[in-house]
């Protein structure tokens, strides 16, 4: 269980000490400052802490980029259409 190796919010690696239903005990490889209630928090290299584990993940990454509503799409795609139609009259 002392091996596994995680990414806190997909950015800083942390190893994975414990787990249990709500809360997984971990131990920051790195040192890295986190928000916790609105507070920047400095958290030092071998420091354990409790975090959700849908914080963790298995690669490093960023979360994926939000998509634009379906609606504002289809219209940005209607208004080119509209104003392609239009330069075409014109010429």
């Amino acid at each position: 269980m002392g091996e596994e190796v995680r990414f806190y919010k997909g950015k800083h690696k942390v190893k994975v000490l414990s787990k249990s239903e709500a809360n997984w005990l971990v131990e920051a490889l790195e040192p890295f400052e986190d928000e916790v209630f609105g507070e920047t928090a400095r958290v030092q290299t071998h420091e354990k802490r409790f975090v959700a584990p849908n914080l963790l993940f298995v690669k490093k990454g960023l979360a994926p980029p939000f998509k634009e509503h379906t609606y504002e799409l289809e219209m940005e795609r209607k208004l080119k259409r509209l104003i392609k139609k239009e330069e075409d009259k014109k010429t």
